[in-house]
């Protein structure tokens, strides 16, 4: 990696490593998200309740995942653009509307 790739902290992909980290993150939660929902049909039809619950409460956390995921990229696209606004709210917390 060249020295200016280290201090733009680009990588190899010309996107921001944490960009990109992010991105990728989001990608594989829900994947697997949808995933568990195949092993949740599995399991529903062995009636197996314990693993039913286990691959639902998999599911609800890769769901959360990539909704924090998804928060943290608006940020720091938000930042990289030089904004204080994400998602309807200013920097302070307080939504322009209220």
């Amino acid at each position: 990696m060249s020295a200016n790739q280290n201090q733009q902290g680009k990588g190899n992909t010309g996107t921001p490593d944490i960009a990109y980290a992010l991105i990728s993150t989001i990608y594989h939660a829900l994947q697997g998200a949808e995933t568990e929902q195949q092993y949740i049909s599995d399991a529903e039809a062995s009636g197996d309740q314990e693993t039913i619950k286990f691959f639902q409460n998999l599911k609800q956390e890769n769901a959360r995942r990539a909704d924090e995921a998804k928060r943290l990229l608006a940020r720091h696209l938000g930042q990289q653009q030089g904004g204080t606004q994400v998602q309807g709210q200013t920097a302070g917390g307080s939504s322009p509307n209220r």
